[in-house]
């Protein structure tokens, strides 16, 4: 007789807190089951909360220099935003429309101790992980449009009612409007909708599609964590490791052998990378040669290269090549090429150029070149390329 295996219940996607708990379940089950991995609506998890700022506070404290604040306008007939950054003007929140407006200030934990002392009911993520507290005031209708945030957020409701529509589908289309400052998504097809009142709390990881929509005034606190980007990080780490490191380190070759091609950037000397940049070994080998070969062409006292007053045609680059014309290089162009795993790419003062072998190596080897025969359709592209961002220059010559 076979034994069932009985299954895990289904987590729940709604839940009610109370004073003891406030998340509906302990700080361990919610981090286990909840952070970082699926939304969950709070019902109730502040209970009696009453917001610890007032409207007017918000809209004063937008006026304030050096406070980040923002007033977006919908207009629903056209589907048109407009976006206005702060500090504002007082006269500025008379010339609001009567509905569809909202006023989104950020860091006002930095600024108002009563909406700081919120932070401590999220004592259960370590303090470095909180970013800001930012609250948002909204007339009926007004909102910001379905979007989403790479990073996790608490978004309390601190005055009357918000609408809150999500998508949990791990397969939601992410593409942006390109029509609207803000970053809204193009198609939104919501999978769960909610009303939220005081103290009611929606929490979303990364990743998560949302729409929040305000029903007559509307006041929101959004808790939203620091998340920075790899991007972020490996610039930080770059620059704090350089000013550390003594100017005598550097890149050396001492078992350097003579040169096969011109200009190649060849295994070995990615090999001798990887050795003088420990943290570098874990990259990818085109992403790092991609990397170098940019970074090696970049003149230190960049002159950039200015594209000609008119354009190359095709048919003018053939002309040229029979009639023997001279390909110049501008001065302060530097040139290397890396041959990788489907292409060739030609580097030039940071540039990259897909092309061939051949021709990559011909432009690195000399400043001048003149071509016996008409190079190949995708080589002549690359070469009117680099006429037109100004890199080459063409030298008239006598024809054939």
């Amino acid at each position: 007789m076979a034994i069932k295996t009985p299954t895990r219940k289904a987590l729940p996607i709604e839940v009610r807190g109370s004073a003891s708990q406030p998340l509906g379940m302990s700080a361990t089950q919610f981090l286990r089951d909840y952070w970082q991995k699926r939304p969950l609506l709070i019902r109730n998890a502040i209970p009696h909360f009453e917001a610890p700022i007032q409207p007017d506070d918000l809209a004063g404290l937008a006026c304030e220099e050096g406070v980040l604040a923002r007033l977006i306008v919908h207009d629903e007939k056209r589907d048109r935003w407009t976006v206005k950054t702060g500090p504002f003007d007082e006269a500025e929140f008379g010339k609001t429309p009567k509905r569809e407006w909202t006023l989104l200030v950020q860091d006002v934990d930095k600024w108002d101790a009563d909406v700081a002392a919120l932070l401590d009911h999220f004592a259960f993520l370590p303090t470095w992980r909180v970013d800001d507290i930012m609250v948002s005031y909204a007339e009926d209708g007004g909102g910001v449009g379905a979007h989403v945030d790479q990073y996790d957020v608490f978004l309390l409701q601190g005055i009357g009612q918000r609408h809150w529509a999500i998508s949990d589908d791990p397969d939601a289309p992410l593409d942006f409007r390109d029509d609207v400052e803000l970053k809204q998504l193009k198609t939104f097809e919501p999978t769960h909708e909610w009303l939220l009142e005081p103290g009611d709390m929606l929490y979303l990881p990364p990743g998560v599609p949302h729409d929040g929509v305000a029903i007559g005034d509307c006041m929101t606190i959004s808790i939203g964590m620091r998340a920075p980007s790899q991007a972020e990080l490996t610039g930080d780490l770059a620059d704090f490791l350089a000013e550390r490191m003594p100017e005598e380190l550097r890149y050396t070759d001492p078992d350097l052998a003579p040169a096969k091609r011109a200009g190649e950037i060849d295994n070995a000397a990615l090999n001798r990378l990887r050795q003088a940049l420990p943290f570098a070994a874990a990259l990818d080998r085109d992403l790092l040669a991609d990397w170098f070969g940019r970074f090696i062409t970049r003149y230190r006292n960049a002159q950039d290269a200015a594209a000609p007053p008119k354009a190359t045609t095709e048919a003018a680059l053939d002309k040229a090549i029979d009639a023997g014309a001279t390909f110049v290089r501008h001065p302060f162009a530097r040139l290397a090429w890396v041959k990788g795993k489907n292409a060739v790419t030609l580097y030039v003062s940071g540039h990259a150029y897909e092309t061939s072998a051949e021709l990559a190596e011909r432009l690195s080897g000399a400043r001048e070149v003149t071509f016996d025969r008409v190079p190949s359709k995708a080589d002549r592209a690359t070469l009117l390329a680099l006429i037109n961002d100004g890199q080459i220059g063409i030298r008239k010559g006598r024809r054939r």
